[in-house]
Order: structure tokens, then sequence, then C-alpha cells
């Protein structure tokens, strides 16, 4: 599994989460939510330190990961997060 955040996606998590310094940003799956790659299931983020990650990239001042124990929910594929700009929101694309 890849993980992918753009420049633009970095830049929205960092305004929008107030970090100004070194950070680390988990995906992880809850149950619930819309658009996930499983049905019933969605992507949140936290702040935490990594574990076991399967993935992870480091953009500006954050360090994004998955950890071992959701690689389930990505079935093989690969997630690229993005910044939409008509909502102005990350955007997760499955690949």
């Amino acid at each position: 599994m890849n993980l992918t955040v753009t420049k633009e996606a970095a830049k929205w998590y960092e305004e929008e989460l107030d970090v100004e310094e070194k950070s680390n940003l988990r995906f992880y799956v809850r149950y619930g939510g819309v658009g996930g790659l499983q049905p019933g299931f969605s992507l949140a983020i936290k702040f935490e330190e990594p574990d076991s990650p399967i993935a992870e990239t480091t953009v500006g001042n954050i360090t994004y990961f998955v950890e071992e124990n959701d690689e389930w929910y990505f079935d093989n594929y690969s997630l690229k997060v993005e910044l939409d700009e008509k909502w102005n929101e990350p955007d997760f694309q499955y690949e």
C-alpha cells in the first residue's frame, strides 16, 4: 500500500488543525460515515505516534500514516489524499 498526500491537502490540514510543529497524523478506520471504501466504514484522523505503520509520508510539518491493523480496509488499494477545490476539503482517492 502507498500513501500520498498532495501539497495542497497537506496545507489544508496544517491550517485547519493549527499545526506549527512536527506532528504525526493517523488515518484510521471508523464505523459509520459516508463515502468509504468498505460499506459501513470510513476514514477519520487523529494525532498519534506511529506504532506499526504500513504506509507513511511526510509533507510539510506532518507525517501522515496508516497503521497495520487498518490494512484490511484498503483491500490492496493505495490512498491518495487530494484537496477538493470545489468544497475546499480533503478528498480520499483509492487507487
